[in-house]
């Protein structure tokens, strides 16, 4: 299986190299960001993962979804450490654990993108397969021993949400956004914005894309003008409710602005 970790420390560029890395070998990306969604999902936003089990139930998740994916993981120096405790037993992992260690202060993102690539088909890692269910099953029940003294079973089903788009717009402002090398995730989160007198909830907002470089979310509204009402009452809520949420709104013209701006499309001809 390919199951490629790019960690590093802030501002040595790690995230950009695994964004790339990702989509040049057709691997899926999980982030912080993304593993966030996944846990959220199934155990809620409110903290009932306590700190201390994090790392396996990260472990647990990760070995799920190479039964069914070539994954690269991204996250920060700390957080790695944390994972390699938790696998080995060590706060540290020496170099020889690490199947390629690459020197950000002399090389760009494109020369250590180049590197892994190379090193991924040397090792054949995608003629590999993925993760077999016995193996997988192996893994699984270390964690699941760990985390049962903290009350947490691991979610028997994990799934990446696909990549299809709603709308050609989002598609052409993904592109736009991969030509800027500016990384984004499609709709990773839904934020309930109400609930019912049960206290379910009842209406969720999920902007269209997250830019994790800048924390911010960004909404596209390319509809007539009935439904942008509604979608601004939403918007509205979820500014009222979440007020740390950075969130940035393009309307039509705005986006035709911008396209047309980018050469993305040609602007028509005035009569």
């Amino acid at each position: 299986m390919a199951l490629i970790a790019v960690s590093g420390q802030p501002g040595c560029r790690f995230e950009e190299v695994a964004r790339i890395s990702a989509h040049r070998l057709g691997l899926e990306l999980v982030n912080e960001s993304r593993i966030n969604g996944l846990i959220e999902r199934d155990f809620g936003a409110d903290g009932s993962v306590p700190s201390k089990a994090r790392a396996d139930l990260i472990a647990s998740i990760l070995a799920r979804l190479a039964t069914e994916y070539h994954l690269v993981y991204c996250a920060a120096g700390a957080a790695q450490r944390a994972e390699y405790k938790t696998m080995f037993g060590r706060a540290t992992a020496p170099p020889y654990w690490f199947d390629l260690i690459l020197n950000a202060e002399s090389m760009d993102s494109e020369q250590m993108v180049e590197l892994i690539r190379s090193s991924m088909h040397a090792l054949g890692l995608k003629e590999r397969g993925f993760l077999s269910p016995a193996a997988e099953a192996q893994i699984q029940f270390q964690f699941r021993l760990r985390l049962a003294r903290h009350g947490i079973v691991p979610p028997g089903a994990v799934h990446l949400p696909g990549k299809t788009f709603a709308h050609p717009s989002e598609q052409i402002f993904a592109n736009l956004l991969d030509f800027y090398r500016i990384a984004w995730e499609y709709e990773p989160r839904s934020f309930p914005v109400q609930w019912d007198a049960g206290g379910r909830v009842s209406e969720s907002f999920s902007p269209d894309f997250y830019l994790p470089e800048f924390d911010l979310y960004v909404e596209l509204t390319t509809m007539k003008q009935s439904l942008v009402t509604r979608k601004n009452r939403k918007i509205r809520l979820l500014r009222q409710l979440y007020p740390h949420l950075n969130i940035q709104v393009f309307y039509q013209k705005d986006f035709e602005n911008l396209i047309f701006k980018y050469g993305l499309a040609e602007r028509p001809a005035r009569a």
